[in-house]
C-alpha cells in the first residue's frame, strides 16, 4: 500500500518528462527560422556540395544573364537597328520591316537636309540634324515608350486621308525655348521638371513642328504631292492615339543639335497611312519602272492602232424563239421593223461602238456616223 503512490508519482514524472521533450522539440525549428538568410544559404550550399561529393551526381545546370538575355533576344547595350533573335524575333515577326519600303529612307534624308537648313533660318543658329534610324514599332508598344514630359503634335496627311505622329522630347523643347528666347550660348538648356509646358513653350514648339511639316510636305513633293497640317498638340499620350495599338508603324527618330544644347524629334507613320502610296514607295529610286522597257510599250501601241478590225452594221435585230427557228422553211420571209431612216448600231466583236444612218456614197453601200453612243454600253459594262 505505501509502494503504489511512489509508483504513482514516479509514472507521473515520467508522463511530464515525456511531455516536456515532446514540447521542446519544436522550439529548435523557429531559432532556425529566425538564422540570417546568409547562414541558410551557406547551409543549402554546404548540403548540395556534400551530396555532389558524397553522391557523386552533377546538380543541374543554371543559366547565367547574359545566356538568358541572349536566350530572349535582349541585349541592353545594343541600339534598335540591330536584328532581333531569339523570342523577341518571334514576338517582332508579326511586323512589317520598313526595308519593303526602299525609297522611304531616301525620302527621309532628303528631309534631313530640308531641316538642317529650315531650322538654322529658324532659329538663327547653327543647327545639325541627323537620322538615327528607321524602325517598325506597334503603336501602342511606342506610346507606351514616350519619355514624358513631351509633347506630341498629330498632323493629318491630307492625300492620305490618314494621320501621324510627331514627338518633340523635353531636352529639344527647352533648348528651342532658350534659343528663341535669347538664351545665352555655351550653356546648357536648364530643365525643369513638375509643371506642365507654359502657354509661351507650346507656342514656340508649335512654330517649329510647322517648319517641320512643311519639311515633310517638300521631301515627299518629287515622290507624290502631300499636305500635312498640323491637327493639334497633346500632352499625355493617350490623347494622341490615332491607330490601334496592335498596327505596325514606322518609327524615325531624328536627332537635332544645336552646338552644346539640342534633343531628339521622333516621327510615327502609321503604315495604313502610307498605304496608298506603297507602290511608289516600293521602288529602289525615284521613277524606276519595275523592269518595264518603254521603247517596248511604244511599239506596242503604234502597232496597235495599226491593227485592222471588222466592224458590222445592224440594221435592226428580230427576237425570236429557239422553237421558231428550228420551224424555218424555205421561201419563209422574216418581216423587220427598220425603214430607211432608222438608226443603224455598229458593232466590233458584239460590243456596240458608234451608231448612224446608212445612205450610199457613189455605187457603195454606206453608213453616216452621227454619235458614239455605243460608247455609253462600253463605260456601263466596264463600271
Amino acid at each position: 500500500m505505501a509502494n503504489e503512490p511512489a509508483d504513482q508519482v514516479s509514472m507521473e514524472d515520467a508522463d511530464e518528462k515525456a511531455s516536456g521533450q515532446e514540447t521542446a522539440q519544436p522550439t529548435e525549428p523557429k531559432v532556425a527560422e529566425t538564422a540570417p538568410a546568409g547562414d541558410a544559404a551557406a547551409a543549402g550550399l554546404d548540403a548540395g556540395s556534400s551530396n555532389k561529393t558524397e553522391g557523386g551526381a552533377e546538380s543541374d545546370r543554371v543559366l547565367n544573364q547574359d545566356e538568358i538575355d541572349n536566350l530572349l533576344g535582349f541585349d541592353a547595350s545594343a541600339g534598335d537597328t540591330q536584328e532581333r533573335s531569339g523570342i523577341q524575333a518571334i514576338i517582332n515577326s508579326a511586323l512589317v520591316s520598313y526595308e519593303r519600303l526602299p525609297l522611304l529612307e531616301i525620302v527621309f534624308d532628303r528631309l534631313v537636309r530640308l531641316m538642317t537648313t529650315s531650322l538654322r533660318n529658324f532659329t538663327s543658329d547653327n543647327v545639325e540634324v541627323s537620322l538615327d534610324n528607321i524602325s517598325s514599332i506597334r503603336f501602342g508598344d511606342y506610346l507606351n515608350s514616350i519619355p514624358l514630359p513631351a509633347i506630341l503634335a498629330v498632323f493629318r496627311a491630307e492625300e492620305l486621308d490618314n494621320y501621324g505622329l510627331l514627338t518633340v522630347e523635353s531636352n529639344l523643347i527647352y533648348s528651342i525655348v532658350d534659343v528663341l528666347l535669347g538664351g545665352r550660348r555655351g550653356t546648357a538648356a536648364m530643365r525643369i521638371e513638375g509643371r506642365p509646358y507654359t502657354t509661351i513653350e507650346r507656342s514656340l514648339v508649335q512654330r517649329m513642328i510647322e517648319v517641320v511639316l512643311g519639311d515633310m510636305k517638300a521631301a515627299f513633293e518629287p515622290l507624290s504631292p502631300v499636305n500635312f497640317n498640323l491637327d493639334r498638340l497633346e500632352i499625355n499620350p493617350r490623347f494622341a492615339a490615332i491607330a490601334r495599338p496592335a498596327n505596325a508603324a514606322v518609327l524615325v527618330k531624328l536627332r537635332v543639335d544645336m552646338e552644346d544644347r539640342g534633343g531628339r524629334i521622333e516621327l510615327l507613320l502609321p503604315y495604313a497611312t502610307l498605304e496608298p502610296i506603297r507602290e511608289l514607295l516600293l521602288q529602289m529610286f525615284m521613277g524606276e519602272k519595275f523592269g518595264r522597257d518603254s521603247i517596248w510599250e511604244g511599239h506596242l501601241a503604234t502597232e496597235l492602232w495599226r491593227t485592222n478590225v471588222d466592224i458590222e452594221a445592224v440594221l435592226d435585230e428580230l427576237p425570236m424563239t429557239l422553237n421558231d427557228v428550228m420551224n424555218f422553211q424555205v421561201g419563209q420571209t422574216l418581216l423587220l421593223n427598220a425603214t430607211p431612216s432608222s438608226p443603224i448600231e455598229m458593232r466590233c466583236g458584239g460590243v456596240a461602238l458608234l451608231s448612224g444612218r446608212m445612205g450610199r456614197v457613189g455605187h457603195q453601200v454606206a453608213v453616216r456616223v452621227e454619235s458614239d453612243a455605243g460608247q455609253k454600253n462600253l463605260s456601263r459594262v466596264e463600271g
